[in-house]
């Protein structure tokens, strides 16, 4: 059984989290009670007593036949109270707005969770060319302007080793690219993922150094048809202010607490 902090994990806890992330993870698609029993290695009636507890709560929702179960609107509330109540998510919002209006671009602000970004606010291009990127989602680090700008923040020694997966054809897939790939985001002082994460899309990307090491950072996603080297430069004279006026605010500004 693991521990964290000394203390040892509780089963019953870390089953139903498990669910959920699951569940989560599934997205649009509805996962039947054996899918999940085998996937969490639960008898079936243990599976089935957890997703009427939590049904009944509004953490899981089912269908009218009640065979297929999905993430319920509770996980939204709470993710919602997240962004509600951490500070740096609202001392960034304005200059995303801000940096919106200037380029006409769509514009992350992105976490980093494990070897993933979660992405925590977003303002859509004006042109509204629609990315994958939403509140919420995850990607993994290796294959985006957010997670490159944070993984560029640490050691090298931290990169998992590979095989990474390739979300599209331009994907680093293995560490060797992606390490060469990081030593140019330290040089330039930004990230950049030429269709790495989606295919037509360019992002470039700004650690946010308010902590150490950074976990945060900005982006600013564009689609390759109207990337001109003009724009590109724009893009980054811009990010590249907004970053510093974000980093001069400071999360102390904003009464952060020091999360774990």
């Amino acid at each position: 059984m693991s521990e964290t902090g000394g203390v040892r994990e509780v089963k019953s806890a870390a089953r139903t989290v498990e669910l959920l992330e699951l569940l989560a993870e599934r997205g649009d698609r509805p996962a039947r009670l054996q899918e999940l029993a085998d996937a969490l290695g639960v008898p079936r009636s243990s599976m089935y007593a957890l997703l009427q507890t939590l049904i009944g709560r509004g953490w899981v929702r089912t269908d009218v036949t009640g065979s297929l179960y999905g993430i319920g609107i509770h996980a939204l509330l709470t993710g919602t109270s997240y962004l509600d109540s951490d500070p740096r998510v609202r001392l960034v919002r304005p200059y995303l707005d801000e940096a919106s209006d200037a380029l006409g671009e769509t514009i992350h602000l992105g976490r980093l969770d494990g070897r993933d970004v979660a992405y925590l606010a977003t303002r859509e291009s004006h042109a509204y060319l629609r990315t994958i990127s939403r509140v919420g989602r995850r990607l993994p680090a290796h294959v985006g302007a957010l997670g490159k700008a944070l993984l560029a923040e640490r050691p090298d020694g931290e990169l998992p080793e590979g095989p990474y997966a390739a979300l599209t054809p331009k994907s680093h897939t293995s560490r060797e690219s992606l390490r060469a790939d990081l030593a140019g985001v330290r040089a330039r002082g930004y990230s950049v993922d030429r269709e790495e994460g989606v295919t037509g899309i360019v992002g470039f990307g700004f650690a946010l150094r308010y902590e150490h090491p950074a976990q945060d950072a900005i982006s600013c996603s564009v689609p390759l048809a109207r990337l001109t080297a003009g724009h590109e430069e724009r893009i980054v004279a811009v990010m590249r202010e907004t970053r510093a006026r974000i980093e001069a605010a400071g999360p102390g500004a904003a009464g952060a607490v020091n999360w774990r």
